[in-house]
């Protein structure tokens, strides 16, 4: 659609216009500004180009090349999925629905850089299962399978969204408690202890009694992350000393 001015076009550059007997004022003078606003106003266009000087190869065209904009966004959109899902995978242990040793270190280090940063000390939780050996062998890999699955979902059900849970190793877990002290830390690890022995594991129809040692460190950053889990190492094998000399 165009708009056009009703001015009369029949200016021509240079030459003198006059009008009755006296010469052209500055007000009746038309300006090459003028002239050009007086032109047709194409308000209809593609991409900034109007609609009149669109051919129907050129409309094809711009269509066709939308169309693969679209699907280019689309594949964008379904990459950067595939990469988060990677990325997820990557980070999840192979048997539990917790993270692997690796991505806890790396969430580890994050936490104890923020308790440096802001003063604010934060606690890890080690937890080793007792008997793992003793259920392997007389129940076979799948029932100490089974047994490490519901410890993991344990400790995940019952610690905060801000919390971090892992699976060191083997039949070993890590819990990092955000702005957590010792005494907090220390009373959240007993609870997690208790939780896990509360409700018994059922594996092809006999029931296996899982329960776990924890040991307690409480960081404000001044360390490294090695230090930190094997300070909470320590700490666990005293306690399952302790707790294996009080049952003698």
């Amino acid at each position: 659609m165009k708009v056009r001015n009703n001015t009369s076009s029949s200016f021509v550059p240079g030459a003198s216009v006059a009008t009755g007997a006296g010469p052209v004022t500055k007000a009746e003078a038309v300006t090459p500004a003028r002239r050009a606003s007086d032109q047709p106003i194409d308000v209809t266009t593609i991409m900034g180009i109007p609609e009149s000087e669109l051919t129907p190869k050129v409309k094809a065209a711009f269509e066709k090349l939308l169309a693969e904009v679209v699907n280019m966004r689309q594949e964008l959109e379904r990459a950067q999925k595939r990469i988060g899902y990677l990325e997820e995978l990557a980070d999840q242990d192979s048997l539990a629905p917790v993270l692997n040793r690796r991505a806890f270190v790396r969430e580890l280090s994050r936490m104890m850089s923020f308790a440096e940063r802001y003063g604010s000390p934060g606690s890890v939780l080690f937890f080793d299962v007792n008997g793992m050996k003793q259920v392997n062998d007389t129940h076979g890999h799948g029932a100490g399978d089974a047994a490490l699955k519901h410890i993991a979902s344990t400790l995940l059900a019952n610690v905060r969204s801000s919390d971090v849970v892992g699976r060191l190793g083997g039949d070993e877990f890590g819990v990092v408690l955000a702005q957590a002290s010792t005494e907090i830390a220390v009373e959240k690890a007993s609870q997690l202890s208790t939780d896990v022995q509360a409700e018994p594991v059922v594996w092809e129809g006999q029931q296996l009694d899982v329960s776990v040692s924890y040991g307690v460190h409480t960081f404000a950053g001044e360390e490294q992350v090695d230090e930190a889990l094997n300070a909470a190492d320590k700490a666990m094998y005293e306690q399952k000393r302790n707790s294996a000399a009080r049952k003698q």
